[in-house]
């Protein structure tokens, strides 16, 4: 699998399984908490399969830091989570250092 299709799939993963912790509610529910497990076991995997073609730092920096944003983005949709001005600015501070890493960096694969 593609690296950056297999990123790709796990930022989404994590996302879902992130996403269910709240109806989860403390892994007392059993759906929620599967979703969580599969996500999260989903989300690694494919983690792992990116790094054998993306440097660890750049996956794990594009993985995390989008995966920030992104649940920001569901809790506010889902969950009425305020974003402030400030969350906003933080999340476009983390988009921005992502893409630093991405476009400037000179880090070689291996």
């Amino acid at each position: 699998m593609n690296g950056w299709l297999a990123l790709g799939v796990a930022i989404v993963a994590e996302v879902m399984g992130t996403s269910a912790l709240k109806a989860s509610d403390g892994f007392s529910r059993p759906l929620p908490t599967l979703v969580v497990v599969a996500g999260y076991g989903l989300a690694f995997w494919m983690l792992s399969i990116t790094t054998r073609s993306v440097p660890v730092g750049l996956a794990y920096a594009i993985w995390s830091g989008l995966g920030t944003v992104l649940i920001a983005l569901v809790a506010w949709a889902l969950y009425g989570q305020r974003l402030d001005a400030w969350s906003i600015v933080g999340m476009a501070l983390i988009v921005a250092g992502v893409l630093v890493m991405n476009l400037l960096s000179n880090t070689p694969a291996h």
